[in-house]
C-alpha cells in the first residue's frame, strides 16, 4: 500500500528537487505538466519523517495563490493536492475556519491569497509554497512579504509552480543564484492527460508564441522598448493565406563563410498588393534560415525555397559580400531574379516602418517561425538586444520592405504628384 505515495519512484526527472544550495526552486512547466503535483509532493516531502509523528526537516510552511479559494480548491483538495498526495496516516486536517492544514506530527501550514500581501506580515515559516506565481497582480508585493516572512529554520526555502510568463518578477528570480529551475513540457505529462486534450491543443497552439509559453512552459520574452510584442504577434497568427499577388524570399547572407559564422537567414514572404495601399496585407509563410559555412549552401537553400513557394524575386544584402552573392546564386541557377539591397540606415531604422505595418494590423505570421519571433521581440529602437545577430529578422525586414514599403512609397508619389 505503500508504493502509490513513494513520489521518488513516480515522479519525472522535473518534479524531483535540484540538489544544491538554493533558495528559490522555480517549476516552469506547460498546462498539465504536473506542476501542482510537484509542489504537494515537495510540501510532504519538507513537512513529513520516517513515521508519521516524527518531525520532519519544516514545521510551519505558507501556502499561497491568487486568492484563498484557489489554494483550497487546488493546492489543498485538488487532484493533485497535498491532501491527494497524502497517505492515510500522515494526512493532515483541513481546519476551514482557520485556513490552514495540521499534520499528525505537528506541522502546519496556512493559506494566503495573493491579493492580501499584507496578510503575511507577522505569520513566520521555513518553508513556502507559491503556486501561479507569473499570474499574481500583486505578485511583487506578495514574494517581498514571504521572503521577511520565510525566517526559521536553517535554510527557508520556496518552491514556486508556475506557467512562465514574461513579468520583472519572474525574470528577476530566474536571474538570481539562488535560484534553481526545471522545465516541463505539458508533453512530459502525457500518459495522465486525456489524449482529446492534446490533440486539440497541439492542433490550435503548436507553433505560436502562446503555444510555447502555455504548453512548453517556455517564458517568452521581449525587450524592454521592443518593437515587436507577443502580444502583437499573436495577434497576427494566421491557419489560412489568401491567393498571393507576390512571393518573395529575402536572405541576410553571414558575413563569413566560417564554421562559427552566423546564421544565413533565409525568409519567405508574400502579400496582397491588389487594390489600394491601405488594404494590401502582407504574409510571412517561412523560416528557411541555415547555418552553413559554405556560401553555396545557403544559396541553395534560398533558391529551393523559391521554387517551393512560388516566389518572383530574391532579395538579397549585399553590404558584407558584394558582388560575391549574387555571384554565388548566379553559379547555381543563372536565371533567378535577383535584387541586392544595400543597408544605408541600421537595424533599428529599417526595422521600425516593417513594425509599424504590424501595429497597424497589416502583416500576418503563419505557424512555426518562433526563432524569428525571437529576435523580433529583442529589437528596440536602440537596437538589438539579445546575443548574436537578427539574421532572420534582418532578412524578414527586406522581404516586407520589398512587398509592403517600397511599393507603397512608390504608389503614392504619382498621387501627390496629381494633388500638386
Amino acid at each position: 500500500m505503500a508504493l502509490p505515495y513513494l513520489f521518488e519512484f513516480w515522479a519525472l526527472d522535473h518534479q524531483l528537487p535540484p540538489e544544491g544550495d538554493w533558495h528559490c526552486w522555480m517549476v516552469m512547466g506547460g498546462r498539465g505538466a504536473g506542476k501542482t503535483r510537484t509542489g504537494a509532493e515537495w510540501v510532504r516531502a519538507q513537512v513529513e519523517c520516517a513515521l508519521p509523528l516524527d518531525r520532519g526537516v519544516a514545521r510551519r510552511v505558507a501556502l499561497i495563490g491568487e486568492t484563498v479559494d484557489q489554494v483550497r480548491d487546488v493546492m489543498v483538495f485538488g487532484e493533485s493536492g497535498i491532501l491527494a498526495c497524502s497517505p492515510p496516516d500522515r494526512r493532515p486536517d483541513w481546519q476551514a475556519s482557520k485556513k490552514r492544514l495540521i499534520w499528525p506530527n505537528g506541522a502546519t501550514a496556512q493559506v494566503f491569497s495573493a491579493h492580501e500581501p499584507e496578510s503575511l506580515r507577522g505569520p513566520q515559516f521555513d518553508c513556502a509554497w507559491v503556486d501561479e506565481l507569473a499570474k499574481f497582480k500583486k505578485a511583487q508585493d506578495t514574494w517581498d512579504m514571504l521572503q521577511f516572512a520565510l525566517r526559521l529554520g536553517e535554510k527557508p526555502q520556496v518552491c514556486v509552480t508556475t506557467t512562465p510568463r514574461n513579468t520583472p518578477l519572474i525574470k528577476a528570480l530566474l536571474d538570481r543564484d539562488s535560484s534553481v529551475v526545471t522545465h516541463a513540457p505539458t508533453q512530459a505529462n502525457a500518459a495522465n492527460l486525456a489524449q482529446s486534450f492534446l490533440e486539440e491543443v497541439r492542433v490550435r497552439y503548436a507553433g505560436t508564441r502562446l503555444g510555447r509559453q502555455e504548453l512548453d512552459g517556455v517564458l517568452v520574452d521581449h525587450a524592454e522598448g521592443a518593437l515587436w510584442t507577443g502580444e502583437i504577434l499573436e495577434a497576427a497568427r494566421r491557419d489560412k493565406v489568401p491567393d498571393l499577388d507576390r512571393v518573395v524570399v529575402a536572405i541576410d547572407p553571414p558575413v563569413t563563410g566560417k564554421s562559427t559564422s552566423d546564421e544565413c537567414g533565409i525568409i519567405v514572404a508574400g502579400a496582397v498588393t491588389s487594390g489600394p495601399v491601405q488594404n494590401w496585407r502582407a504574409y510571412v509563410l517561412a523560416d528557411c534560415s541555415v547555418h552553413a559555412a559554405r556560401p553555396a549552401g545557403w544559396a541553395a537553400k534560398a533558391i529551393a525555397a523559391m521554387e517551393q513557394y512560388g516566389a518572383d524575386r530574391l532579395v538579397a544584402e549585399v553590404n558584407q559580400g558584394g558582388d560575391l552573392v549574387t555571384e554565388v546564386v548566379r553559379q547555381i541557377d543563372p536565371l533567378v531574379p535577383v535584387r541586392a539591397v544595400h543597408a544605408t540606415r541600421g537595424k533599428a531604422a529599417r526595422a521600425e516602418p516593417v513594425a509599424a505595418l504590424y501595429e497597424q494590423g497589416r502583416v500576418f505570421h503563419a505557424r512555426h517561425l518562433d526563432v524569428l519571433e525571437d529576435q523580433m521581440c529583442a529589437m528596440t529602437a536602440r537596437g538589438y538586444e539579445a546575443s548574436g545577430s537578427p539574421d532572420r529578422l534582418d532578412a524578414m525586414v527586406w522581404a516586407l520592405t520589398e512587398l509592403m514599403i517600397e511599393p507603397a512609397a512608390k504608389w503614392r508619389q504619382p498621387r501627390m504628384r496629381a494633388v500638386q
